[in-house]
């Protein structure tokens, strides 16, 4: 199925219990639709959420809200019923946010242009922690629950790791050649991949934070701009050119979402990234490939930034939350 959102889409996010996804639109725009299987998606809301892009969103609440950022600096959570807005953070961070993701039940996650991640309690309805993690922009952060740390990934070529208890950035990878743009946790937390502008996987061990100890080469030539956990020895990727490798879901530069069948996708496929495309190296971890350390000039990876009317404040943000 298609859903022809009519602008480019830079995020989107699935509800946790009912057959709906939101997606955040480069003019600001926040969808909501409806789907299920043979019939035409049904459009449920269209929200004007803010002045610039919409650059991340996600649902929160149980599903009973969204909550969406942009280069405007606000931070809106939206009313999934009603389209209405519960609460909106003006001047939340001092620069552009760039990414947003769910911790747990009562907290999430912000980053933005210049390289500060921001943990917000929505049963305080504060900010809990600051942390300057980066000197580039915030490319994308994933949670490890277990330790209570949050990983993040920049423009600047790091990866950086936020202890939560302590308030304080515990560690931070060597600046890489290339610009770091997405990351998720595998091996039952034991392994860090990080998706590069060139296309490369960067594997971090645990615990290991300084130097990548291995590498996936040669898999795209495009930007990983995104990475999903299929189960704890694959993963799926996402590239800038629209396309996808065994793959859930894209977001191209068409203005079309694709929805796609994963249980048909890896029966066609009948191949996981790992058994069949993997060398394993000592460890017998099947996550690793031999080491190749390429020499890459560093691009610009910057989201784009769209304006359109003001908003209004509508007060202290998650205050009805």
């Amino acid at each position: 199925m298609e859903i022809d959102l009519g602008k480019n889409a830079f995020d989107i996010d699935f509800h946790p219990s009912r057959d709906l996804i939101t997606a955040g639109l480069i003019d600001g725009d926040l969808h909501l639709y409806r789907y299920s299987a043979n019939v035409k998606p049904q459009r449920l809301l269209k929200v004007r959420a803010h002045t610039e892009s919409c650059r991340a969103v996600r649902f929160i609440n149980d599903g009973q809200a969204i909550v969406t950022c942009s280069p405007d600096k606000s931070i809106l959570s939206t009313d999934v019923e009603t389209g209405s807005a519960i609460a909106r953070l003006e001047d939340a961070h001092s620069a552009a946010i760039n990414r947003l993701i769910n911790l747990s039940e009562a907290t999430i996650a912000t980053g933005d242009d210049e390289g500060c991640i921001k943990v917000w309690d929505t049963r305080q309805r504060t900010c809990c922690n600051t942390f300057a993690a980066h000197q580039e922009y915030v490319s994308d952060m994933c949670y490890a629950s277990d330790s209570m740390k949050l990983l993040g990934t920049s423009g600047d070529g790091t990866l950086s790791v936020c202890n939560l208890r302590r308030n304080k950035v515990q560690a931070q990878s060597e600046f890489s050649e290339d610009e770091l743009l997405s990351v998720v946790l595998m091996k039952n937390g034991q392994k860090v991949v990080c998706g590069s502008q060139t296309g490369t996987l960067l594997l971090y061990s645990w615990g290991c934070f300084k130097d990548c100890s291995d590498r996936f080469v040669d898999l795209s030539p495009n930007s990983v701009d995104a990475l999903l956990k299929l189960d704890e020895d694959r993963i799926i990727t996402g590239s800038e050119n629209g396309l996808i490798r065994k793959f859930l879901g894209s977001i191209a530069h068409d203005e079309m979402l694709k929805l796609w069948d994963l249980d048909e996708l890896l029966q066609d496929s009948g191949k996981t990234l790992t058994s069949q495309d993997a060398v394993a190296d000592g460890d017998s971890d099947e996550m690793d490939l031999e080491i190749s350390h390429p020499k890459i000039n560093k691009g610009t990876k910057r989201k784009s930034e769209s304006k359109g009317t003001d908003l209004n404040s509508s007060g202290s943000f998650f205050a009805d939350l």
